[in-house]
């Protein structure tokens, strides 16, 4: 029942495109290391830049799996459901890296995203995915649930963060500079955030 598709474009773009949540996976390249899988969310902060790259933007947490486990390895897997309408879940098995505030790619990446006030949810990185495999599924498991809102909480916490109280802020977390299982993190000390964002 499922389908290979060679690009994102059509319906297939525009069903993950008006998606309120989507799930990351990352994972280490040791065997013992630790699956990371994360949701996103927030409107405004996924965009398909062509028809084998999308990017997301990565904002303040306690922990920087996804960040660690592609500067190892690069390797991501995006994942959408279809909570409400025909059943639906399609997955981008690609490669990732992040796009850090010092980067001279961050302006134009961050053009991509031209409804997040970059001062309210502690921006950190932007990760860009290139995609190897696009496939979707039947979904026919997945419950119906509908969406309200995105939460404020998130915006609420880190609107009272400037660069330097949010750099303090992640210099104090265990697993933000380095990951669960002792891979490079968040490189700190975090860069401002570029004029104009």
């Amino acid at each position: 029942m499922g389908k290979t598709h060679e690009r994102i474009s059509g319906r297939l773009r525009e069903f993950i495109e008006a998606q309120p949540i989507f799930f990351t996976a990352t994972a280490p390249l040791s065997e013992s290391g630790t699956v990371n899988l994360s949701p996103k969310g927030l409107a405004g902060s996924f965009a398909v830049l062509d028809d084998l790259t999308v990017a997301y933007l990565d904002f303040a947490g306690s922990n920087a799996e996804t960040i660690a486990h592609l500067r190892e390895n690069g390797r991501i897997t995006l994942m959408w459901c279809a909570f409400q309408g025909p059943p639906n879940i399609v997955r981008i098995h690609g490669r990732g890296e992040p796009v850090f505030r010092d980067d001279q790619r961050w302006p134009d990446v961050m053009s991509n995203f031209p409804h997040i006030d970059t001062s309210l949810h502690g921006l950190r990185a932007i990760i860009i995915v290139h995609a190897d495999l696009i496939r979707d599924t039947c979904g026919y498991a997945v419950p119906l649930m509908t969406y309200e809102v995105d939460r404020d909480l998130h915006a609420k916490r880190f609107s009272r963060e400037d660069d330097a109280s949010l750099g303090q802020y992640f210099e104090k977390k265990e697993f933000v500079a380095t990951s669960i299982d002792g891979l490079p993190g968040l490189p700190l000390p975090l860069p401002s955030m570029p004029s104009g964002n």
